[in-house]
C-alpha cells in the first residue's frame, strides 16, 4: 500500500511571506494541523499548530485586541516555520510513512516526487484510513487470531475451512513475535460467515491450530481463547 494512494492530494498551503494570523486562520477554516509552505512552488518548510503554540507571545493575555492582531500580523511564516521540512516520496510504503512520522513525532508529511514538487500530504489520519482498510473492517467481518505450526500449507488449511463454510478473506496478516520457535501468530480478518456455522468453524480451526481470539465485528462479539 503505496503513499499515493493514500494521500490527501488537495493541500492547502502558506508562502513564508504570510502572516502568523493567516497561517492561524487558514488552520481553523480548514481544521487541519499542519500547513506546508511553498516559495516559488518549493516546498521550504512545514508549519504546524505546534509551531504556531510556540510562537505565541508568552504575554499575549496582557495584550489588548488590537495590540494581538498586531502582533500576529507582524510575525511571519518564515520566523516560526520548520525547516527542512520531512518529506516522504510517493512510492514509498504507508508503513516506512508511519516509521518516519513516529521517529521524528510528528503528525504530517509532506509527499513530493522526484524533483522535490509537492504532490500531496499523509496525515496520521490518513494512516488510520488506511489500517481499518486493510484489515476489512469496514466489511463488519470477523477477526480470528490463532497460533499456527510454521509450516508450508498451514495457513492455506485454515483458509479453505473458513471457505468451506461461505467465508470470504480481506485479510491475513502474520507475525513471529511472542512466538516459541516453529510458530507464527496468525490473524484472519473474514466475512461473509454464516453466523450460524461459526462455532463450528471455530471448533475446526481448533483441530489444526490454536485458537487466541475471535472478535465478531457485525454482532458485537468476544470471544478469547488463550492470548
Amino acid at each position: 500500500m503505496l503513499v499515493k494512494y493514500w494521500m490527501s492530494k488537495e493541500v492547502v498551503t502558506i508562502t513564508p511571506g504570510d502572516s502568523m494570523k493567516r497561517a492561524m486562520d487558514l488552520i481553523k477554516k480548514h481544521q487541519i494541523h499542519q500547513l506546508p509552505v511553498l516559495k516559488d512552488n518549493k516546498l521550504v518548510g512545514i508549519l504546524s499548530d505546534g509551531d504556531l503554540k510556540r510562537a505565541s507571545a508568552s504575554d499575549a493575555t496582557t495584550l489588548d485586541v488590537h495590540e494581538l492582531i498586531y502582533l500576529l500580523d507582524k510575525i511571519k511564516v518564515a520566523d516560526i516555520m520548520s525547516k527542512p521540512a520531512i518529506t516522504v516520496p510517493q512510492d514509498f510504503t504507508i508503513e516506512e510513512a508511519a516509521e518516519i512520522l513516529q521517529r521524528h513525532k510528528i503528525a504530517a508529511l509532506p509527499v513530493v516526487d522526484g524533483q522535490g514538487e509537492l504532490k500531496g500530504i499523509i496525515t496520521q489520519n490518513d494512516l488510520f484510513s488506511a489500517l481499518v482498510s486493510l484489515t476489512g473492517l469496514h466489511d463488519r467481518g470477523m477477526h480470528i487470531a490463532i497460533l499456527l505450526e510454521d509450516r508450508p500449507g498451514s495457513i492455506m488449511e485454515v483458509a479453505n475451512l473458513v471457505r468451506q463454510v461461505g467465508g470470504k478473506m480481506a485479510s491475513i496478516m502474520t507475525s513471529y513475535k511472542r512466538c516459541q520457535e516453529g510458530y507464527r501468530r496468525v490473524y484472519f480478518r473474514v466475512y461473509k460467515i454464516d453466523r450460524e456455522k461459526t462455532e463450528s468453524l471455530l471448533e475446526q480451526i481448533g483441530r489444526v491450530a490454536q485458537l487466541l481470539y475471535m472478535v465478531d465485528h457485525r454482532e458485537n462479539r468476544r470471544k478469547i481463547f488463550s492470548e
